[in-house]
């Protein structure tokens, strides 16, 4: 259905129709039981009522309408010429009653490709596209509610049945409105730090915190109070941050993005630090692409601000920020820019390197920009400049590809110094300290601290385990602050030991689980890395490689033991305390998207994306395992699964929007109504059911939610969505487009969320962003 329709020999979608037909389970060769399979096909009978009795008021419609628009185009030549009037916009604006039918509001609609504001000139395009409109408008919102209790619901085309406890059947009312939370969530603690493909984005403040970003993030850490506080201005991902020579006010730049509502424009954020306020917003409109380098001047006390963003020209351009003025522009480079900053003592000289490239450029009276190159000579030209400094003196101090550091005498585009061979491969960053030291750091891991004439004073090796250094900062007093490639942020002096502040995930994160009875939680995901949070502390209590890539992760009641599945079919049992391997099992060679223990813990289910869930059998406080078979039914890759309080069912939703129910014991699917309608459920991460099926938005297409989670006290249900976005909805859930607290900080699809055992906190996944967010529930 939602490819539209050609013809009317395809205007209705016949497949569901075989697939019953085809089906074993409603046949007497079938091994169900005769009670379950009348049941079942008495369900499927009036689906198929309810959906024909839908193309018949969809079909009237669209022949009523093309009669309108023959009129129409039959009194053309006295009115002049007229456009095909688009069908959709005159469906009803308020919600109408028929037959048990519910048409909700719609407030904005979108226009056909192409076909809704030309001229009809071919009968057969019009009944197409309107059809298309009318159809495919109303699978996505039309919600059917039958006396017999239950809500259907229809997602790109296809029919779902929710059916309610028999003790709402009668008070159930579907027009009725859903209500706002009385709880909200505050943004308590980021996990992580974006160090992977950023650079100079690690700066220490007066206050004493230390400022960096990841997500849309930026995130202000007081390291000794172990305090966090966040400037959520942003709707995309930060790509690039500067701090005034004032200390207060920091500019940061993003990406372009995009959104429920469309496209996000990239631009640059000037804020306060101390009241985390927004100053301004520049080029909101002017930036094509994503912004890759910022800088305040410094002798001028700040006014400009140099920009370069990632466009194919990579354009510098110079802006007076208070007044949200572009003083000039210039195309910097056609290959990529790593670093710009303004010379120390004369504003109107910026210096730009990157690929291939460094200039010296100059602001001219009356807004242009004129560019010198910088001059090697006899130095053997760098593949890629990467960064860039400035000494006391004024000269420039650049590290490159080739691991030399050059010096570029002050107002000259010439090499007047060259430590040759300073790195073993790539130099990333080089930081001036106030007492003229000069410190570096590359791709060797090595630290290494130069005198004013350039003579090696001290060098370090970071681990292996932190990874390639990406940007250097001055701390407090001796200490030095290092991010790196690997996202972590760590603190140490250059005599002396570095120590990890902030760590996080360097790979897409999908694995959450949150401990039954301690304030912990556990994360893992692509970079094969489980991680065991502390809540209270923000620590990590300990983190464990894997051979495969990770998924999923699901703790036993007890504590004792987590599983995690992986992308592999591979799934493993490790210690909680100790972190221990305790088994490895293989379920088919597709990812495992669910691991979820029964409440009574003698049972682990496995949501496979071959469409199976396998179930396991747990003895010995989640030590010992033995398979008791495979739930097969889903025609699509399993996507969740909850339990029953007394752990003798499941629910489950697969790719396709079925939901079905087990008796796991026996791995035999229910289809009884009666049975599965007023289970009580021990949790609800199910995306599709009648409790929650409220959290569905308007124009979705089913993917737009990735995780749900209901909180221990039945009052909340937390969403995570594709635009970066974290909902928190009153439970239940059972009311057309219920409202929601709407919460930004992830600049990825959220893909998991879960509240802690005690509701004290929601913690939430992002996906490309690997960011860890916990969000305090107040």
């Amino acid at each position: 259905m939602e490819d539209g329709f050609t013809s009317y020999s395809s205007l209705y979608d016949t497949s569901s129709l075989l697939q019953f037909c085809n089906d074993d389970s409603a046949s007497a060769a079938s091994s169900m039981e005769v009670t379950d399979r009348i049941s079942s096909l008495e369900q499927r009978v009036q689906m198929q009522e309810d959906e024909i009795q839908l193309l018949k008021s969809a079909l009237a419609d669209v022949v009523r309408r093309l009669n309108l628009s023959e009129e129409q185009q039959a009194m053309g030549p006295r009115r002049g010429p007229t456009k095909a009037r688009p069908m959709i916009a005159t469906l009803p604006l308020r919600p109408t009653v028929n037959n048990g039918t519910v048409l909700p509001k719609k407030s904005t609609l979108p226009s056909p490709s192409g076909s809704g504001s030309g001229s009809r000139k071919d009968g057969n395009n019009l009944v197409k596209f309107t059809y298309e409109w009318c159809v495919s408008d109303l699978m996505m919102l039309l919600l059917h509610f039958s006396e017999e209790g239950y809500v259907k619901m229809y997602l790109k085309g296809r029919p779902i049945t929710m059916f309610m406890p028999k003790e709402q059947v009668d008070a159930y009312c579907l027009e009725s409105r859903g209500e706002l939370p009385s709880n909200k969530l505050k943004l308590d603690w980021v996990y992580g730090y974006r160090g992977r493909d950023c650079r100079s984005n690690l700066y220490l403040l007066p206050t004493g915190e230390t400022v960096y970003f990841i997500a849309s993030v930026v995130v202000l850490f007081n390291v000794d109070e172990q305090l966090q506080r966040h400037y959520t201005g942003h709707t995309d991902d930060i790509k690039c941050l500067a701090v005034h020579p004032d200390k207060i006010t920091i500019a940061t730049g993003q990406v372009a993005g995009t959104s429920s509502d469309g496209k996000l424009a990239p631009h640059v954020r000037v804020w306060d630090s101390v009241s985390l306020n927004t100053l301004h917003v520049l080029g909101a409109g002017y930036f094509d692409r994503g912004l890759v380098c910022l800088a305040f001047s410094k002798s001028n006390g700040g006014n400009t601000l140099c920009v370069v963003d990632d466009s194919n020209d990579h354009v510098l351009s110079v802006w007076d920020w208070q007044r949200q003025d572009r003083l000039a522009e210039a195309k910097c480079s056609n290959e990529s820019v790593f670093a710009a900053d303004f010379h120390p003592t004369d504003s109107n000289v910026v210096v730009t390197c990157g690929k291939s490239h460094l200039y010296f450029w100059t602001l001219e009276k009356g807004g242009s920009l004129v560019k010198k190159q910088g001059l090697f000579e006899k130095q053997e030209k760098p593949k890629f400049v990467l960064c860039v400094t400035f000494a006391e003196n004024g000269d420039a101090v650049t590290g490159d590809s080739s691991g030399n550091i050059l010096v570029w005498g002050k107002g000259t585009n010439r090499i007047s110094h060259v430590i040759q061979g300073a790195h073993e491969g790539s130099i990333f960053a080089v930081c001036m300290l106030r007492n003229g030291t000069l410190v570096s750091g590359g791709k060797d891991r090595r630290l290494v601290s130069w005198d004013s004439s350039y003579q090696q004073m001290q060098t370090l090796e970071v681990p292996e385990l932190f990874g390639p250094i990406r940007t250097i900062a001055e701390g407090r007093g001796e200490t030095v602050l290092i991010g790196t490639t690997k996202n972590f942020v760590l603190q140490g002096s250059l005599d002396g030991e570095f120590m990890p502040i902030t760590q996080g995930h360097v790979d897409e994160l999908w694995g959450l689980a949150v401990h039954p009875l301690k304030s912990q939680f556990l994360t893992c995901g692509y970079d094969r890395q489980v991680c065991l949070w502390d809540s209270n502390t923000h620590q990590l209590i300990w983190t464990k490689s894997l051979e495969d890539t990770a998924q999923s992760a699901g703790f036993h009641p007890s504590g004792a033991v987590v599983a995690v599945g992986t992308q592999t079919g591979r799934w493993l049992v490790l210690d909680t305390d100790s972190k221990d391997l305790v088994t490895v099992h293989t379920d088919g060679n597709e990812q495992l998207s669910v691991m979820s223990y029964g409440p009574d813990g003698s049972f682990l289910a496995i949501g496979s994306h071959d469409n199976y869930i396998y179930v396991y059998a747990v003895a010995e406080n989640g030590r010992k395992y033995s398979r008791v078979g495979k739930c097969s039914g889903h025609s699509s890759f399993i996507t969740h699964v909850d339990w029953s309080v007394d752990s003798q069912y499941l629910v489950s939703n697969s790719g396709d929007y079925e939901i079905l129910y087990w008796i796991p014991s026996v791995c035999k699917q229910v289809v009884s109504v009666e049975t599965t309608r007023d289970i009580d459920w021990a949790t609800y991460t199910c995306t599709l059911g009648f409790h929650v099926f409220g959290l569905w938005p308007d124009g979705s297409d089913g993917t737009d939610v990735n995780a749900a989670c209901r909180s221990s006290d039945r009052n909340l249900l937390a969403t995570g969505d594709d635009f970066g976005k974290v909902h928190l909805f009153s439970y239940p859930c059972a009311q057309f487009r219920a409202p929601s607290h709407v919460y930004s900080g992830h600049s990825s699809h959220v893909t998991n969320v879960s509240f802690l055992f005690d509701d004290s906190f929601l913690v939430s996944t992002g996906g490309k962003d690997m960011s860890v967010m916990q969000w305090r529930v107040v």
